[in-house]
């Protein structure tokens, strides 16, 4: 049994990962923002924990990892202002990162995305672009930590049924279902093969274990 704690607990791809977790045995917290949305995730089997990460500092973030096992960081601004798409995707995750490093969590697993670099070509007009800076940002100084890390490239998401297959040798657009992408960040936390790797991915043929395996 591990302890894992998900970042954006209300999450698309958060309220699938959870009860995977839970019903394998983890024990599982949540974190999620609004209050109004603490049935829905507690129905995932994860502890609730209501907390706004865009305000919490780096020692109340180490507080609140503390015991943890495992950090998820599924959470994002999800389309928002691009202050907060940088306050969030960019400055809360790098808090995050700090923090689990101090609370001695050492394993780390990002949900990113498919194209995500620091060339990432977006142009600075287009409405992505705080998106793609912030994450580029985040992944590059998750990869410069002493973590055990994991950053995870799907590509475009579908709310489809989960099939337990993908591909990461040739992942084309990268299109998935969030459930499978649920299914692949619960699978690398089983994986130490899976640590100190970028697993770019899409849905395809391979079962997603023998798919990650390094």
């Amino acid at each position: 049994m591990s302890r894992v704690l998900i970042i954006g607990g209300h999450g698309k791809v958060a309220l699938r990962l959870a009860p995977i977790l839970a019903q394998r045995g983890d024990e599982v917290t949540s974190v999620f923002r609004n209050p109004d949305h603490e049935d829905e995730v507690a129905a995932t089997g994860a502890t609730t924990v209501v907390a706004d990460v865009q305000s919490l500092d780096t020692d109340a973030l180490a507080d609140l990892f503390r015991g943890q096992d495992a950090i998820v960081w599924s959470a994002g601004a999800g389309g928002g202002s691009p202050e907060r798409t940088y306050a969030v995707d960019r400055d809360a995750a790098i808090r995050s990162m700090d923090a689990a490093a101090k609370a001695g969590v050492k394993r780390y697993v990002m949900v990113s995305y498919l194209q995500a670099s620091r060339d990432h070509g977006v142009p600075e007009d287009n409405s992505f672009f705080a998106y793609a800076e912030s994450k580029a940002i985040a992944d590059e100084y998750l990869r410069g930590t002493d973590l055990d890390w994991t950053i995870l490239g799907p590509g475009p998401l579908t709310l489809d049924e989960p099939t337990g297959l993908i591909s990461v040798t040739d992942p084309g657009d990268g299109r998935v279902t969030r459930a499978d992408v649920a299914a692949v960040a619960a699978a690398v936390l089983e994986d130490p093969s899976t640590i100190g790797r970028k697993i770019d991915f899409g849905n395809g043929d391979t079962p997603i274990a023998e798919a990650i395996a390094g």
